[in-house]
């Protein structure tokens, strides 16, 4: 079969797949079909950005395990690692397009030094919500433009398999009150909004989440961005910051993705195949919903600490959103992979945002009222 054509139906393949049943795929062919006897026993080792602590973002690698066990009958089984315990928790695409590992959980934005175009996989600054996302990623064409560059770069498959929703804009020991006092600091973020932040004068460094506190506690980095109240909390950054601000405007709606060596994922089983797509889609609603049940007590755990929570100015919004936009100008203009996954993000993106501000955000500020 055509590389292309069968990526374009994995990616269909993964639209609906979340209305699942307790212990199937919620398909009464395919649960049909995983009973066939002739199946055969797999064991593979997931490899992770994550530590398990964070048990939301990691508990996304470990949704997606335990369902593909459960609807296998513990055939075929995943076994999620922490970060840097099988692999470098940032090398994690590096690690699969090698065929070290049998599959990653990660975030697509981490390796942006590959290929810029991978972060559309996961979020770019002022882009798309968690909802938004997945309109483009199932509906929209964008899974399907993904796996065939990540095909034709990496040797590898992924599926979307969670998302944080709108994060945090970063824990900071200094308080912003204007883009000129961004200037020199040095800030833990990654992907495109570490090159937007380069643009207004901020040293980078991309640390994985369990090197953040340690990092800020002893001065390495002046200010890191990690997700949001819950996670957050739990690695402790208010016992280490003062400030901390809102909105994560380069990460409106991250996706989390589990990569695959496209030669492992053509040795499956079509059934197996069926499976990870529903077991990621699951991973994929599943992390959100977690995160907006936990988010609100954590926050306020975080308040009653004593932390000053605060909007980014006006000018750092306004020099951040033409600081993207002339990053993803520069990218397009060398990069016809890049530009062909813009054009198609950019087309959908205002729309879909239009709609969203018509209706989901009026409501949310009529309710603001009360």
């Amino acid at each position: 079969m055509d590389r292309r054509h069968f990526l374009g139906l994995a990616a269909k393949g993964a639209v609906g797949a979340t209305a699942l049943a307790a212990c199937g795929t919620g398909n009464d062919d395919l649960d049909q079909a995983l009973q066939a006897d002739d199946l055969p026993t797999i064991t593979w080792e997931l490899a992770t950005s994550w530590p398990p602590g964070l048990d939301t973002i990691f508990g996304g690698a470990q949704t997606f395990a335990d369902r593909v066990t459960a609807m296998t009958g513990g055939r075929f089984t995943i076994n999620p690692r922490a970060g840097g315990e099988l692999v470098p928790a940032l090398e994690i695409l590096q690690s699969v397009q090698q065929g070290a590992v049998d599959a990653g959980h990660t975030a697509s934005y981490y390796y942006v030094g590959l290929a810029p175009v991978v972060a559309f996989g996961t979020a770019v600054p002022f882009g798309l919500t968690d909802r938004q996302q997945n309109a483009w990623l199932y509906y929209g064409g964008g899974l399907e433009m993904l796996q065939e560059i990540y095909a034709e770069r990496f040797n590898t498959i992924q599926f979307p398999a969670g998302n944080t929703g709108v994060q945090m804009g970063g824990w900071f020991n200094k308080e912003i009150r204007s883009v000129a006092d961004l200037s020199g600091l040095r800030m833990r973020i990654p992907g495109l909004g570490g090159r937007v932040m380069e643009k207004l004068g901020v040293t980078v460094q991309n640390l994985p989440g369990g090197e953040i506190f340690q990092a800020l506690q002893t001065g390495t980095v002046d200010a890191a961005e990690w997700v949001g109240p819950y996670d957050d909390a739990n690695l402790d950054f208010h016992r280490v910051a003062r400030f901390y601000y809102f909105p994560g405007w380069w990460e409106p709606g991250p996706t989390l993705e589990v990569q695959i060596p496209l030669d492992r994922w053509n040795e499956l089983p079509e059934e197996y195949q069926e499976v990870i797509k529903t077991a990621a889609a699951q991973a994929n609603v599943d992390m959100m919903a977690a995160y907006d049940a936990k988010n609100p007590p954590a926050l306020e755990t975080i308040q009653e600490a004593g932390v000053q929570i605060l909007p980014y100015p006006d000018d750092v919004m306004q020099a951040a959103e033409e600081a993207s936009f002339e990053l993803y100008e520069e990218f397009a203009a060398s990069d016809s992979d890049f530009k062909s996954v813009f054009d198609s993000w950019m087309a959908f993106r205002k729309p879909v945002q239009d709609w969203h501000r018509l209706a989901e955000a009026a409501m949310l500020t009529y309710e603001s009222r009360f």
